[in-house]
């Protein structure tokens, strides 16, 4: 009987420091999600507040494509100028970058400096918003191979251009998923195709994410 107690006791002990172990591991993983170098916490900009925010210039909008179905398009679908067939934006996609476009027009948002991954859905993003002269930057691309085409030094790279290079326009960012989940992990749930998270300078170097926007409040800032 006490052999057997003092296996028991034993047993309890390792299993009291696995989970000690497993509780340090999982305490290290979400440190490791939040403690992007220069990057703070979100403030939470919304409505009104937001937009007279971006009017005033000094941000940085990283915004993921416009609506896109998953599939390429077949030779029927395909438009004219998509020669490669690469996956393009969908009826849905195409009203919400127009409207997008419209909004930042209408509202006097002056928007400077854009940046576009060289994918053709991205491409047509910035289009439809009639964004001025947009600018392909390769680390802003999934080069056609989605999650895996997206290197920690893409993430990187996306996280140092959030820092605002002007006080008087907003910079725009178009990308991809993987690639805003490279860079800001602990943003990236939840941020569905046309979405754009917002960026501010911390005064320390760095940045703040002010606010998300959804596609669909870019005509109602308009009311």
């Amino acid at each position: 009987m006490p052999r057997d107690s003092s296996v028991i006791c034993e047993t309890g002990r390792e299993g009291v420091m696995n989970l000690m172990a497993r509780t340090v591991a999982l305490a290290g993983t979400i440190a490791t999600l939040l403690a992007v170098p220069g990057l703070a916490s979100a403030q939470g900009l919304t409505g009104s507040a937001m937009v007279n925010a971006l009017k005033k210039g000094g941000y940085v909008i990283v915004l993921r494509h416009a609506s896109s179905p998953r599939e390429a398009p077949d030779e029927k679908t395909a438009n004219a100028d998509n020669v490669t067939r690469e996956r393009q934006l969908d009826t849905a996609g195409r009203a919400d970058a127009t409207a997008l476009g419209k909004a930042l027009r209408e509202l006097a948002i002056p928007i400077g400096t854009v940046l576009s991954s060289p994918t053709y859905r991205a491409l047509e993003t910035a289009r439809f918003a009639q964004l001025p002269n947009p600018q392909v930057a390769a680390e802003l691309g999934d080069r056609g191979q989605s999650m895996q085409g997206v290197s920690d030094a893409d993430g990187a790279w996306l996280r140092s251009k959030v820092v605002p290079s002007s006080t008087a326009t907003n910079a725009m960012l178009i990308t991809h998923l993987p690639n805003i989940t490279r860079a800001f992990p602990q943003y990236a749930s939840g941020i569905a195709d046309g979405d754009a998270l917002v960026f501010s300078a911390d005064g320390k170097g760095g940045a703040t994410l002010v606010g998300v926007i959804k596609i669909a409040e870019w005509p109602a800032f308009r009311r």
